[in-house]
């Protein structure tokens, strides 16, 4: 695809598609990237263009540090914690330029769901 802003444009559906959150940031922790759910669930919280720490602690900085210092050791997506509030798996996703380097984060969520009913489409709530 040739047209940088028709690229731009498609991928920004395809990731306004997926039904879960996606907050991207860079690695200075600033938000570049909001998809629509994300925007939905946290709009009123954080921004494109602040930090990811105006709505996290000090604790969650560290964490996170410490996932970036491993995604720069090689590992790429790892598992975070099960949210017991909202029964979702959280995982600390690295992205990586052409070349491998570690230029920016976000995390993925998994709703839970049922083997007994694995076909059942993924619900958000407020979207």
């Amino acid at each position: 695809m040739e047209d940088h802003s028709e690229y731009c444009r498609l991928l920004e559906a395809i990731l306004d598609a997926y039904p879960y959150e996606v907050v991207y940031c860079d690695r200075t922790h600033t938000i570049r990237y909001m998809n629509r759910v994300a925007r939905a669930r946290y709009g009123k919280v954080i921004r494109i263009g602040s930090s990811l720490f105006s709505c996290h602690n000090e604790g969650s900085r560290a964490k996170i540090e410490a996932f970036l210092a491993r995604a720069d050791a090689g590992e790429s997506e790892m598992f975070e914690v099960l949210n017991q509030g909202t029964l979702e798996r959280e995982f600390f996703v690295p992205v990586r330029d052409k070349s491998g380097s570690v230029i920016g984060y976000f995390e993925r969520h998994e709703n839970h769901w049922e083997l007994s009913n694995p076909d059942k489409p993924v619900f958000v709530p407020g979207v």
